[in-house]
């Protein structure tokens, strides 16, 4: 038999002494010091003692719309750029390792369907490739 899913509900807890305009400037300030979305989440969680966002009913994401902070790449394709370049270094060394090989090929296929789901959702330019040479210049 199945049950009727209820839907959660997120109350502030007592020992969050912050409201929603105080969590706000936070996360502008944590931005403008360079920290993306992920590392500004752990910050509230671990420094600032508040466990989520939807407490006070907002993310991350939506404070930086709201503020107009723009990354100049999302953080998820970016972490694969990072990861690309490692393997490329990895196998200009090691030029028979077929496993990593392997590894790269499915990494780029990833890459290149989030950047198409990006540039659909203009996150990304229209023009945007993915490019070896320019994954390395935009991880330095």
């Amino acid at each position: 038999m199945k049950t009727a899913r209820t839907k959660k509900r997120t109350r502030k807890p007592a020992w969050v002494n912050y409201d929603k305009d105080e969590v706000e400037r936070i996360v502008i300030k944590l931005a403008q010091k360079g920290n993306t979305q992920s590392q500004i989440g752990m910050i509230l969680r671990d420094q600032y003692g508040i466990p989520s966002l939807k407490i006070f009913k907002t993310t991350v994401s939506e404070i930086f719309k709201k503020n107009k902070i723009n990354q100049e790449l999302p953080e998820d394709l970016f972490n694969l750029l990072k990861k690309v370049v490692g393997i490329y270094n990895h196998l200009e060394k090691n030029k028979k390792d077929k496993k990593n090989r392997h590894m790269l090929q499915l990494t780029e296929s990833k890459i290149r369907k989030l950047a198409k789901y990006y540039i659909r959702r203009g996150k990304l330019p229209k023009n945007w490739k993915y490019n070896i040479d320019k994954a390395r210049l935009i991880v330095k």
